[in-house]
């Protein structure tokens, strides 16, 4: 059996990967809407007539950045987790960038944002559709080392 046979098989890289997952996003919506509020003045409060707009940008480079940095926002390190591919490695910019692409598709069209949960709750690996696309899954950090 390979690393990556042991990555897809093996429960322990996915215990409760779905629960900290919405406790990541919970923390990472919270810390987004904190430098987004942060930034309004600097705007000469102009940012407030577009603020949906600012939080969004704020919120994609976010994610994208972290997640090609670490493999995880702030939020997944807090609970510890990251995003990896199916052989374990962290997603580089490009995989980062496509992965936030399809979490801003899943929200943008409710019934892919609702498949997307019902994976995550269902499926043993808690995959969105985002990352069965990609072939990749949020797993236990600790686990990984």
């Amino acid at each position: 059996m390979t690393y990556s046979d042991d990555l897809i098989h093996d429960p322990k890289f996915y215990r409760d990967v779905t629960s900290k997952r919405f406790m990541a996003w919970i923390i990472d919506t919270v810390l987004v809407l904190v430098l987004a509020v942060i930034i309004v003045p600097f705007t000469a409060f102009t940012a407030l007539f577009f603020f949906p707009i600012l939080y969004a940008t704020i919120d994609f480079a976010y994610r994208t950045i972290t997640l090609a940095n670490r493999g995880a926002t702030f939020g997944m390190r807090l609970t510890a987790i990251e995003i990896r591919n199916d052989d374990g490695t962290p997603l580089d910019l490009g995989q980062a960038l496509i992965h936030t692409v399809g979490y801003y598709v899943s929200w943008a069209i409710f019934p892919l944002q609702l498949l997307s949960v019902i994976f995550m709750c269902a499926s043993a690996r808690g995959q969105s559709l985002t990352d069965i696309a990609l072939g990749t899954a949020a797993m236990n950090r600790r686990s990984l080392r």
